[in-house]
């Protein structure tokens, strides 16, 4: 210990990986924590040299540390920068007037724009633990946001990290809302816009509540952490990318919401739509087109909502200078055969390369979508934009850009398939009345995805479509032997999951 300074600790990295969380360890004994009144989970400010962050403290009861010296997480060394030998400086952190706003907000104040920067900058600083982000998610969740709020939290969101410009008049992106497996269309519409001569820079999602998003699926085929500098080369040669958001510091409050609401399970209208249209605008964007799927099981269940959805992105998209065009898509069942990034990858190339086995529905929406955006353009008419993305995928065009963006991106690699799979068969024939999307995309999850890439489930069967008795439904894949049986669990207690009509 630095004795100029009681409250200075040597720092040692001990090797913990917290995910994005920032946690220090101090000896059980330490004379800091009991002079300073500090104990378990306490928020301390920790400062080495010019860089400093409210940290959670977690005591130590062996010899992993030893007397003046201060444990960092992984995640902690890593925002302060912190060397071997460093000295801390450790002190009470001054109040965080942004969580007087939260308590408001859970008392069902509406809150102003002053009070979003200030907790969205609190957010981006690490200076909120997860329990205050779950408190902020929680208070805002179930419509709790008005529109004027939407608006101060997406600008919130945007002013609190880079943005990017591009030499032109339009720059075109897609979102989908969610909730249905399978849904790979932006990994194909990328390609035929960007054949076409529009700018795409596609900044993607990481799976939240899905079992995987398109970042996980791009990942499986190209490089998705790349810097900002080394997505506008790629953007500048190639017209387009498929990129990782979170890499990039482009509203970078979005990224450490979502994983907390995907502990939580929870999914906000409002911070969706700050969410969604917060990375479009920090992208550069200046046309989105909102993909919908509305369906019982989706995560937009009716038509109703739908439309009020849409209504709401238009609007809020407005304010911040955004063509924002919505598109309302049936949701009733997954798109496409894979759920999981491998095997929703493997779809996506099969459409890219004009394999005749390839999921039609997927190639099918993937055009209606890609005609869509064509038509953002100006050069294009609303009757012709399905038919010229068409051409673009049939001649070949598209799959030689999705490769050279792969390229650029940093090579293109080979799927690996799930070591173990297993069959999960009908119980009886008849027809397929109805696919629960939630559970299904369940199942995925619990045999591994997204973190295990190869691990989901590959559906082979539609709805409407006659079965037989012990013909395979699905088969499920996973990358352990332990998962498998994990999920099969869960399958074998289900028994409509799919609903089979008797014939």
């Amino acid at each position: 210990m630095d004795n100029k300074n009681k409250n200075t600790m040597r720092v040692k990295r001990i090797g913990i990986d917290t995910y994005r969380q920032a946690v220090i360890y101090m000896r059980h004994d330490c004379p800091i924590c009991r002079i300073e009144g500090f104990e378990a989970f306490s928020r301390i400010n920790v400062r080495i040299r010019e860089r400093s962050i409210i940290a959670t403290l977690h005591i130590i009861r062996d010899s992993i540390l030893r007397s003046g010296e201060l444990g960092l997480s992984d995640a902690a060394w890593e925002i302060l920068h912190a060397q071997e030998d460093d000295i801390a400086f450790l002190s009470h952190p001054e109040p965080m007037q942004s969580l007087s706003y939260v308590r408001a907000k859970i008392h069902g104040r509406a809150l102003e724009q002053w009070q979003f920067d200030a907790i969205i900058q609190d957010i981006v600083a690490r200076n909120f633990d997860d329990i205050h982000l779950s408190a902020f998610i929680t208070a805002c969740a179930g419509n709790r946001l008005n529109m004027d709020e939407i608006v101060s939290l997406t600008r919130a969101m945007i002013n609190a990290g880079t943005r990017l410009y591009w030499d032109s008049d339009i720059v075109v992106d897609k979102h989908c809302v969610g909730g249905l497996p399978g849904n790979r269309t932006t990994i194909i519409l990328v390609p035929i816009i960007a054949a076409f001569g529009l700018i795409m820079p596609k900044t993607s999602s990481r799976a939240i509540t899905s079992p995987a998003g398109t970042a996980d699926t791009m990942e499986t085929l190209a490089p998705v952490n790349l810097t900002i500098e080394q997505m506008q080369r790629v953007v500048y040669q190639e017209n387009g990318c498929i990129v990782w958001g979170g890499a990039m510091q482009i509203s970078p409050a979005d990224d450490i919401l979502i994983s907390v609401e995907r502990q939580l399970d929870i999914d906000s209208e409002g911070q969706l739509i700050a969410s969604v249209l917060s990375k479009k605008s920090a992208a550069g964007s200046t046309h989105v087109l909102i993909d919908v799927p509305v369906g019982e099981t989706a995560k937009v269940r009716s038509m109703n909502l739908a439309r009020q959805l849409a209504d709401t992105l238009v609007d809020i998209g407005s304010e911040i200078d955004m063509n924002v065009r919505v598109k309302l898509t049936v949701g009733e069942q997954p798109v496409g055969r894979g759920i999981g990034p491998a095997l929703e990858a493997r779809d996506v190339l099969q459409v890219l390369q004009n394999d005749p086995d390839a999921p039609q529905d997927l190639r099918e929406k993937a055009l209606v979508l890609a005609g869509e955006i064509l038509e953002f353009s100006g050069k294009v008419a609303s009757d012709e934009g399905f038919v010229i993305a068409e051409n673009i995928l049939n001649n070949g065009t598209a799959w030689n850009k999705f490769q050279a963006i792969c390229e650029a991106q940093g090579g293109m690699r080979t799927l690996k398939l799930a070591r173990f799979q297993h069959e999960h068969l009908a119980r009886q024939a008849g027809t397929v009345q109805s696919i629960d999307n939630r559970r299904l995309a369940l199942c995925a999850k619990l045999a591994g995805a997204p973190l295990a890439a190869a691990a989901g489930i590959d559906l082979h069967i539609r709805q409407g479509q006659s079965v037989d008795n012990n013909q395979p439904l699905f088969t499920l894949h996973a990358e352990s032997a332990g998962e498998l049986a994990y999920a099969l669990d869960y399958i074998n207690a289900q028994e409509d999951i799919i609903v089979i009509n008797p014939n």
